[in-house]
């Protein structure tokens, strides 16, 4: 068998798929997993090695899943906030969040919570005012929290991928003062020896550009694969342009170091076999530097395993190199398997090793010159456009490889379709490609000359914006990158999703095909809830926003949201201006001037559904029924019944201005057919009530729409109604 590491690694994932859904470690199976290896070790009959392989990893799979350390410590902590004391050590590199807080994993040595010694192992996700280093060992008084789930519909789920990682609890430590460390650097010197590597490489690629920071994010995130450090308005524009796997370290990027190397050892008149030993564990250590990364250990453990084909003189194939990494990795950890970031890497490096090849062929045809032409009679210039034809052919099908193997991936979990990435990769790849090398240089050259160094940095600070133009000009191409949906989503024609904003608020409107929004939340929480709920329904741009609100917590992130989602109507209220957000909204330069709306105001929303602005009193226990409310339709649930005793039923939605006296109130009037028990309601008409300010409305008479552009009044509203 050619590829032996093929079958091994399809069989360990069936093992493990199995685990995860029927996990189940007995003693018979561990007994019947090591008979059956003792056999195929003895007869090595290769159907009977794979089975064995696919009940090893469903043992370990099992194993790493069920009656866990963090599953004792969870159930030991409970569901309510509980004060403990904890000491351990720092596993993971503390990323700092833009409130100052430091977040990062605690592998436990001892915990006493309300008195009670606990003796465990267990990791914890914790978040300090401090500034712990990888390896510190920590003192911490704080509170158990359990880990919440995602509060709104495309909202990152940070109890799941928490808990592929073992990690079944949240510590939070209130006050800086509540923490201390221990001993500095008492574990993991490995990762500690990367993790100083790293920040000395930072310093090194950010001098004399650190007024850039745009700039300094793309070289680090591109040579040291610092993405938690690139602002998100940054990684966006190579997210929709299908060049984000430039800040991933991968092949690229493991590769050019192991040129690099291989160059400097051939130079110092190294033997090959010499040579290669050096160059494994030095591309290890550039992994761990990069953080250990899914792509950029596959990417080391493929590069091991063609350096090692040099040293044992052995031919060694890109595909069982592939499948052999893919083996390594889900053997010490088998929940990789279900990362987004596996997934991802192996798949794109598949689909480029099986289709990357026979693309070139068909796609070499095209370029290729006369068969029957000898090539002495061939110009320099027929020479140089066969040669670059090759080049682009060889770009253009590794590009449309990548894009198919990652194609559904992206889908499903970004919601995000990328058919510029065809073009822009191979456009921006090959400049990014001297963004690294200008990088490496640059940190090969510091200790020698910090000069040259520096020239280095300014010589890629001039490519990195020749990159940064080019990615946000893709874009912005009409029809690039399309958001949508996924497949499983149910298609309702009409539906309002209130979503959780804490103290402020937002609603999504989608009314035959039209979307809408009512308040668009807060700036802080824009990118988690807002942003991310729009995309996961599919929302490309919107067809308007009403602002009923002023308050930060409202329509703090309206200017965000108009840049991001361009609403063809705004509508604000005619509150006077008291809050600062309000008042940044209006001032702010460059966006479309808003239009008010008064109380009796009517607004098409989509076809047969209507807004009508109305001044209403809040009524007593609006509170409970503004929660009651909140119950119903919270997370994009559409309430159905399966039988009808009433034919209209009327839904009333209250919220309360903090700092304004006049009070706002939202109803909800959904007139429905008659309909049999078995039968479905169906949505005839719909009209959105909302309360404005009273307001004398020959003040704006001509500010108003035409009926036909949204919006009516007078007699074309009498008419509406008469027809509704």
């Amino acid at each position: 068998m050619r590829q032996p590491f093929v079958g091994l690694v399809l069989a360990a994932t069936i093992g493990i798929v199995v685990a995860d859904y029927f996990p189940a470690i007995t003693v018979s199976i561990f007994l019947i997993a090591i008979a059956g290896a003792l056999a195929a070790w003895r007869w090595r009959f290769a159907p009977l090695v794979f089975a064995v392989v696919a009940a090893t990893f469903f043992v370990l799979h099992s194993a790493r899943i069920t009656n866990t350390p963090a599953d004792a410590l969870a159930q030991i902590a409970g569901q309510q906030p509980r004060p403990a004391n904890l000491t351990g050590i720092v596993t993971t590199e503390p990323k700092i969040e833009a409130n100052g807080n430091a977040t990062f994993l605690l592998k436990l040595r001892g915990a006493k919570i309300e008195n009670q010694d606990v003796r465990t192992d267990a990791t914890v996700f914790v978040r300090w005012r401090g500034r712990p280093n990888i390896g510190d060992e920590l003192a911490l008084f704080g509170t158990f929290q359990p880990i919440e789930v995602p509060r709104n519909p495309g909202e990152f789920d940070m109890r799941a991928y928490l808990a592929r990682r073992d990690v079944k609890s949240l510590f939070i430590v209130r006050y800086p003062e509540n923490g201390r460390i221990l001993a500095p650097g008492s574990g993991f010197s490995m990762l500690r020896a990367a993790a100083h590597s790293r920040e000395w490489m930072q310093r090194i690629l950010s001098r004399d550009i650190e007024n850039s920071p745009d700039v300094v994010g793309l070289i680090c995130g591109t040579a040291l694969g610092l993405r938690h450090q690139t602002r998100d308005d940054i990684e966006e524009p190579f997210q929709q342009t299908g060049t984000l796997h430039l800040f991933a370290v991968a092949g690229l990027h493991v590769g050019i170091v192991a040129r690099l190397l291989w160059t400097v050892a051939m130079v110092l008149r190294l033997p090959r076999k010499t040579a290669t030993a050096l160059i494994i564990p030095l591309l290890f250590f550039y992994a761990a530097i990069t953080g250990l990364h899914t792509a950029s250990v596959r990417a080391a453990v493929m590069s091991a395993l063609l350096l090692g084909g040099i040293f044992f003189d052995r031919k060694v194939l890109a595909l069982n190199s592939l499948a052999a990494a893919a083996f390594l990795i889900l053997l010490f950890d088998s929940n990789q398997l279900f990362t987004s970031g596996f997934q991802l890497s192996f798949a794109v490096v598949g689909t480029i090793v099986l289709l990357a090849d026979p693309m070139f062929v068909r796609f070499g045809r095209v370029a290729a010159p006369d068969p029957f032409l000898p090539r002495a009679l061939l110009s320099r210039a027929q020479r140089f456009r066969i040669k670059a034809g090759r080049k682009l052919t060889r770009g253009a099908s590794v590009s449309l490889a990548a894009w198919i193997g990652s194609l559904p991936l992206i889908y499903w979990y970004f919601y995000l379709i990328t058919p510029v990435s065809l073009v822009a990769n191979l456009v921006v790849v090959p400049i990014a490609y001297f963004v690294l090398a200008l990088a490496m240089l640059s940190l090969i050259a510091a200790p020698i000359s910090s000069g040259l160094s520096i020239i280095f940095n300014n010589a890629n600070w001039l490519i990195s914006h020749v990159v940064l133009g080019l990615v946000h000009f893709f874009a912005l191409l009409p029809a690039g990158h399309l958001y949508l949906p996924r497949f499983t989503e149910s298609h309702t024609p009409i539906m309002i999703t209130v979503l959780d904003e804490g103290t402020g608020g937002a609603a999504h409107i989608r009314a035959n095909g039209y979307d809408w929004l009512i308040d668009c939340g807060g700036e802080r929480n824009y990118e988690r809830t807002l942003k991310s709920f729009l995309h996961s329904r599919g929302v490309n741009c919107l067809q308007g926003i009403l602002l009923t609100h002023g308050d930060a917590h409202h329509i703090g992130a309206a200017l965000e949201t108009i840049a991001d989602f361009a609403p063809r109507e705004t509508y604000d209220n005619p509150l006077e201006v008291r809050s600062s957000a309000q008042r940044r909204f209006r001032d702010a330069p460059g966006k479309p001037e808003p239009r008010l709306l008064l109380r009796g105001d009517w607004l098409l929303l989509g076809r047969d559904v209507h807004a009508e602005m109305k001044k209403l009193h809040r009524p007593r226990g609006a509170d409970q029924v503004e929660r009651a409310v909140a119950r119903q339709i919270e997370g994009g649930r559409r309430a159905e019944q399966s039988h009808c005793e009433q034919p209209r039923n009327q839904i009333i939605w209250a919220t309360r201005e903090e700092d304004q006296a006049e009070r706002q109130i939202e109803e909800t009037e959904h007139v429905v057919e008659q309909c049999r028990p078995d039968r479905q309601i169906g949505h005839l008409r719909h009209h959105l009530h909302l309360e404005s300010p009273r307001g004398d409305r020959s003040e704006r008479a001509g500010a108003l729409r035409e009926p036909h552009q949204g919006i009516t009044n007078g007699r074309d509203r009498h008419q509406t109604r008469q027809q509704a």
